[in-house]
């Protein structure tokens, strides 16, 4: 989809012109519910493809490969994924197999230890983050430190979004949780933060300090030095 008009503003839109196309509301329904679980397929492969491109896993470990294979049945169900680990004398790789009922769609996953990705990547910087209605709560994220933190403000945005638009943010929703920053940032997969360059806290964050504020609109809190 087109820059500035993403999936949450599409559905919104289909939600709202439905109603207008056809007076039969249980038809409207399902067109909604049918269009919203593919437009969220499509996102869900897209993301997946993109971590298969950019990502990599830490080991082979079982705990490691069941991780992966949790967050793959949340988005695609437990009957479409297949994972094989890699065999010894095949390169350091994760097969992955997702079965659709009009696609299948096949990668790898590389395996990069710990070690080699710290070597491979930029370090990572304390990145504190607030919110413009309640500046005095922050949150110590950590960046990339090539990720300027505009870049990383929209990155974290646009991760939010997408967490909501999810299967697990759906169920979520409707089990009756907030549709908070506090409840995405403590739910969503390091993995889908990770891709991006940030991660949920950082190993030695500095000391905060609380300064006055100018004006409504600061929504980011100094570290001290």
């Amino acid at each position: 989809m087109k820059k500035g008009f993403n999936e949450a503003k599409f559905l919104a839109l289909l939600e709202k012109v439905l109603p207008q196309t056809t007076p039969d509301t249980i038809l409207a329904a399902k067109i909604y519910e049918q269009v919203a679980k593919e437009v969220r397929l499509i996102t869900s492969l897209e993301a997946f493809e993109k971590f298969c491109a950019k990502g990599s896993l830490p080991d082979s470990e079982p705990e490691t490969l069941a991780g992966l294979k949790d967050q793959l049945e949340g988005n695609f169900g437990p009957e479409s994924v297949v994972i094989v680990p890699p065999q010894p004398e095949e390169e350091k790789a994760v097969a992955v197999e997702i079965t659709l009922p009009d696609r299948t769609v096949t990668s790898k996953l590389k395996i990069i230890s710990a070690e080699e990705a710290e070597e491979a990547e930029a370090p990572f910087v304390p990145f504190p983050v607030a919110l413009p209605d309640d500046p005095e709560l922050v949150w110590v994220l950590a960046r990339r430190e090539n990720l300027g933190p505009d870049e990383a403000s929209r990155a974290l945005a646009n991760i939010e979004e997408e967490f909501w638009a999810s299967k697990k943010g759906q169920i979520m929703q409707r089990e009756g949780v907030e549709k908070s920053f506090a409840e995405f940032i403590s739910n969503v997969p390091a993995t889908a933060l990770k891709e991006s360059g940030i991660k949920r806290y950082h190993k030695d964050p500095e000391t905060l300090k609380t300064l006055r504020l100018i004006s409504a609109e600061v929504v980011l809190a100094d570290v001290a030095e």
